[in-house]
């Protein structure tokens, strides 16, 4: 039997969203800038609250600028370091992108 979860705001979850890694994502949405990865964290209820976290812990400056968070599911290593991890995603990205053309 398939156990149901609800996220803190009341949406259900699949099982393996509660064991998946997230990484909660800095970008600008004015500029499409990437700030890179701020946090890898095991389950969406958990990165949710950690993006929630970085958003209330945001200056009113950074926000009128135009930079905003996100989550990635991803099979990156929770608790990894932030700047690696941004490596990590980057050079995948690269790798996707150089695939693709």
């Amino acid at each position: 039997m398939m156990e149901h979860l609800f996220s803190a705001n009341g949406d259900f979850l699949m099982q393996d969203e509660s064991k998946a890694a997230f990484a909660v994502i800095r970008y600008n949405f004015r500029t499409y800038a990437a700030g890179g990865v701020m946090a890898i964290v095991k389950g969406r209820t958990n990165a949710e609250a950690t993006k929630s976290q970085f958003e209330v812990g945001q200056s009113a400056q950074d926000r009128q600028e135009g930079w905003r968070y996100f989550l990635e599911k991803t099979d990156l290593k929770p608790g990894m370091d932030p700047e690696a991890a941004t490596h990590a995603r980057e050079n995948r990205q690269d790798v996707r992108e150089s695939e693709g053309s």
